[in-house]
Protein backbone atom coordinates (compact mmCIF):
# COMPACT_ATOMS: atom_id res chain seq x y z
CA UNK A 1 0.00 0.00 0.00
CA UNK A 2 2.45 2.37 0.82
CA UNK A 3 4.70 2.16 -2.34
CA UNK A 4 1.38 2.36 -4.81
CA UNK A 5 0.65 5.39 -2.41
CA UNK A 6 4.32 6.91 -2.93
CA UNK A 7 3.81 6.03 -7.20
CA UNK A 8 0.83 8.09 -7.00
CA UNK A 9 2.71 11.22 -5.60
CA UNK A 10 5.62 10.73 -7.79
CA UNK A 11 3.41 10.78 -10.94
CA UNK A 12 1.26 13.61 -9.77
CA UNK A 13 4.33 15.23 -8.99
CA UNK A 14 5.88 14.85 -12.81
CA UNK A 15 2.56 15.68 -14.56
CA UNK A 16 2.39 19.10 -12.04
CA UNK A 17 6.18 19.47 -13.05
CA UNK A 18 5.29 19.08 -16.80
CA UNK A 19 2.59 21.27 -17.08
CA UNK A 20 3.68 24.21 -15.49
CA UNK A 21 6.80 23.80 -18.12
CA UNK A 22 4.36 23.74 -20.73
CA UNK A 23 2.60 26.94 -19.97
CA UNK A 24 6.03 28.94 -19.47
CA UNK A 25 7.19 28.08 -23.36
CA UNK A 26 3.97 28.46 -24.07
CA UNK A 27 3.68 32.00 -22.92
CA UNK A 28 6.33 33.44 -25.20
CA UNK A 29 6.58 36.14 -22.69
CA UNK A 30 10.01 37.07 -21.52
CA UNK A 31 11.01 37.17 -17.75
CA UNK A 32 11.86 39.48 -15.78
CA UNK A 33 15.78 39.83 -16.01
CA UNK A 34 16.00 38.45 -19.40
CA UNK A 35 18.83 40.00 -21.31
CA UNK A 36 17.09 41.73 -24.46
CA UNK A 37 17.58 40.66 -28.15
CA UNK A 38 21.11 40.44 -29.28
CA UNK A 39 22.73 42.76 -31.56
CA UNK A 40 22.17 40.43 -34.78
CA UNK A 41 18.88 39.50 -33.76
CA UNK A 42 17.69 43.59 -33.57
CA UNK A 43 19.56 44.03 -37.36
CA UNK A 44 18.96 41.04 -38.91
CA UNK A 45 22.15 40.60 -40.62
CA UNK A 46 22.19 37.21 -41.37
CA UNK A 47 21.98 38.00 -45.12
CA UNK A 48 24.31 41.28 -44.94
CA UNK A 49 26.70 38.57 -43.06
CA UNK A 50 26.66 35.74 -46.38
CA UNK A 51 27.26 38.75 -48.67
CA UNK A 52 30.07 40.40 -46.95
CA UNK A 53 31.52 37.07 -46.28
CA UNK A 54 31.52 36.64 -50.12
CA UNK A 55 32.71 40.32 -50.79
CA UNK A 56 35.46 40.23 -48.80
CA UNK A 57 37.43 37.04 -49.74
CA UNK A 58 36.68 38.02 -53.46
CA UNK A 59 38.05 41.44 -53.42
CA UNK A 60 41.45 40.14 -50.70
CA UNK A 61 39.97 42.33 -48.07
CA UNK A 62 40.24 41.52 -44.41
CA UNK A 63 38.40 38.13 -44.46
CA UNK A 64 38.09 37.82 -39.73
CA UNK A 65 36.13 40.86 -39.63
CA UNK A 66 34.33 43.96 -41.15
CA UNK A 67 32.02 46.77 -39.76
CA UNK A 68 28.69 47.54 -40.24
CA UNK A 69 26.33 50.61 -40.41
CA UNK A 70 22.44 50.17 -40.30
CA UNK A 71 20.71 53.50 -40.61
CA UNK A 72 17.41 51.93 -40.68
CA UNK A 73 17.90 51.90 -36.62
CA UNK A 74 17.43 55.05 -34.77
CA UNK A 75 20.59 57.34 -34.38
CA UNK A 76 20.23 57.38 -30.45
CA UNK A 77 21.15 53.59 -30.22
CA UNK A 78 24.58 51.64 -31.50
CA UNK A 79 24.03 51.25 -35.41
CA UNK A 80 27.94 50.81 -35.64
CA UNK A 81 28.76 46.82 -35.34
CA UNK A 82 32.28 45.60 -35.57
CA UNK A 83 31.59 42.03 -36.65
CA UNK A 84 33.89 38.91 -36.36
CA UNK A 85 32.91 37.14 -39.75
CA UNK A 86 34.86 34.13 -39.24
CA UNK A 87 32.91 33.54 -35.18
CA UNK A 88 29.31 34.88 -36.50
CA UNK A 89 29.45 37.24 -33.59
CA UNK A 90 29.80 40.89 -32.41
CA UNK A 91 32.94 42.52 -31.42
CA UNK A 92 32.15 45.96 -30.51
CA UNK A 93 29.05 48.71 -31.22
CA UNK A 94 28.50 51.95 -30.95
CA UNK A 95 27.15 55.07 -31.92
CA UNK A 96 27.40 57.12 -35.62
CA UNK A 97 26.17 59.80 -37.39
CA UNK A 98 24.12 60.22 -40.54
CA UNK A 99 24.42 63.23 -43.40
CA UNK A 100 22.01 66.27 -42.78
CA UNK A 101 21.89 66.87 -46.36
CA UNK A 102 22.82 70.53 -45.67
CA UNK A 103 19.88 70.96 -43.57
CA UNK A 104 20.04 72.03 -40.13
CA UNK A 105 18.47 69.12 -38.91
CA UNK A 106 17.50 66.12 -41.02
CA UNK A 107 14.27 64.49 -40.11
CA UNK A 108 14.64 60.63 -40.94
CA UNK A 109 16.83 59.71 -43.79
CA UNK A 110 18.17 60.73 -47.28
CA UNK A 111 20.88 59.35 -49.17
CA UNK A 112 22.63 60.63 -51.71
CA UNK A 113 25.97 60.48 -54.08
CA UNK A 114 26.19 64.03 -55.34
CA UNK A 115 29.05 66.10 -54.57
CA UNK A 116 27.90 68.57 -52.41
CA UNK A 117 24.89 66.74 -50.93
CA UNK A 118 25.70 66.70 -47.12
CA UNK A 119 23.80 63.42 -47.53
CA UNK A 120 25.26 59.65 -46.03
CA UNK A 121 25.96 57.64 -49.31
CA UNK A 122 24.89 53.76 -48.61
CA UNK A 123 26.91 51.30 -50.16
CA UNK A 124 30.54 49.20 -49.70
CA UNK A 125 33.45 51.53 -48.76
CA UNK A 126 37.39 49.97 -48.38
CA UNK A 127 38.53 51.71 -45.48
CA UNK A 128 41.98 53.62 -46.91
CA UNK A 129 44.98 55.53 -45.61
CA UNK A 130 44.76 57.45 -42.31
CA UNK A 131 46.04 61.32 -42.00
CA UNK A 132 45.09 64.31 -39.49
CA UNK A 133 42.27 66.82 -40.56
CA UNK A 134 40.23 69.26 -39.01
CA UNK A 135 38.86 66.68 -36.64
CA UNK A 136 42.05 65.12 -35.85
CA UNK A 137 42.90 61.50 -37.10
CA UNK A 138 40.55 60.19 -39.74
CA UNK A 139 40.53 57.41 -42.10
CA UNK A 140 39.78 57.76 -45.91
CA UNK A 141 37.09 56.07 -47.79
CA UNK A 142 36.81 54.49 -50.63
CA UNK A 143 33.37 54.11 -52.15
CA UNK A 144 32.91 50.56 -54.33
CA UNK A 145 29.38 50.82 -55.76
CA UNK A 146 27.66 53.23 -57.68
CA UNK A 147 26.03 54.54 -54.98
CA UNK A 148 29.10 55.88 -52.84
CA UNK A 149 31.36 56.06 -55.67
CA UNK A 150 31.95 59.76 -55.11
CA UNK A 151 32.64 59.15 -51.47
CA UNK A 152 36.16 60.12 -51.76
CA UNK A 153 36.16 63.36 -54.14
CA UNK A 154 33.08 64.57 -51.47
CA UNK A 155 35.45 63.99 -48.49
CA UNK A 156 33.25 61.27 -46.52
CA UNK A 157 35.97 59.77 -44.04
CA UNK A 158 35.23 57.89 -40.91
CA UNK A 159 36.38 60.33 -38.04
CA UNK A 160 35.50 61.15 -34.10
CA UNK A 161 33.76 64.15 -33.06
CA UNK A 162 32.68 64.97 -29.30
CA UNK A 163 29.25 65.57 -30.03
CA UNK A 164 28.41 61.64 -30.38
CA UNK A 165 27.88 60.07 -27.34
CA UNK A 166 29.80 57.62 -25.74
CA UNK A 167 26.47 55.47 -24.80
CA UNK A 168 23.03 55.07 -25.91
CA UNK A 169 20.44 57.63 -25.45
CA UNK A 170 17.29 56.66 -27.78
CA UNK A 171 14.68 57.67 -28.09
CA UNK A 172 17.01 61.10 -28.03
CA UNK A 173 18.90 61.30 -31.16
CA UNK A 174 22.44 62.31 -31.72
CA UNK A 175 24.29 65.32 -33.65
CA UNK A 176 24.20 64.54 -37.75
CA UNK A 177 27.02 64.94 -39.98
CA UNK A 178 27.59 66.20 -43.86
CA UNK A 179 27.95 62.47 -44.60
CA UNK A 180 30.86 61.23 -42.72
CA UNK A 181 29.92 58.30 -40.65
CA UNK A 182 31.13 60.21 -37.45
CA UNK A 183 31.37 57.93 -33.90
CA UNK A 184 32.36 59.35 -30.68
CA UNK A 185 36.30 59.46 -29.63
CA UNK A 186 36.39 56.27 -27.12
CA UNK A 187 35.23 54.19 -29.98
CA UNK A 188 36.69 55.71 -32.65
CA UNK A 189 40.13 54.90 -30.79
CA UNK A 190 38.74 50.92 -30.49
CA UNK A 191 38.42 51.43 -34.62
CA UNK A 192 41.65 52.69 -35.43
CA UNK A 193 43.61 49.95 -33.41
CA UNK A 194 41.45 47.59 -35.57
CA UNK A 195 42.37 49.50 -38.57
CA UNK A 196 46.27 50.07 -38.20
CA UNK A 197 46.72 46.30 -37.00
CA UNK A 198 44.56 45.44 -39.99
CA UNK A 199 46.72 43.74 -43.16
CA UNK A 200 44.19 43.94 -45.22
CA UNK A 201 41.59 46.64 -46.24
CA UNK A 202 38.68 46.32 -43.62
CA UNK A 203 35.13 46.36 -45.34
CA UNK A 204 32.36 49.43 -44.27
CA UNK A 205 29.38 48.80 -45.48
CA UNK A 206 26.69 51.57 -44.84
CA UNK A 207 23.35 49.96 -45.03
CA UNK A 208 19.60 50.27 -44.27
CA UNK A 209 17.19 47.41 -44.25
CA UNK A 210 14.12 49.48 -45.54
CA UNK A 211 11.80 49.69 -43.10
CA UNK A 212 9.77 52.36 -43.11
CA UNK A 213 8.95 53.70 -40.03
CA UNK A 214 12.31 55.60 -38.88
CA UNK A 215 12.60 58.93 -36.77
CA UNK A 216 15.86 60.27 -35.71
Amino acid sequence: MNRKFLLVIIVLASIGLISICYLLAASGKPQPGASPPSVTERLSYSTKIAEARRFVKENRHNDSLCFLINMNVESGSNRFTVYDIKKDSVILTGLVTHGRCNKNWLVGRRYSNEPGCGCSSLGKYKIGKSYMGKFGLAYKLHGLESTNSNAYKRYVVLHSHGCVPEGEVNPAPICQSDGCPTVSPAFFDKLAKIINHSKKPILLWIFDDGVVSRGN
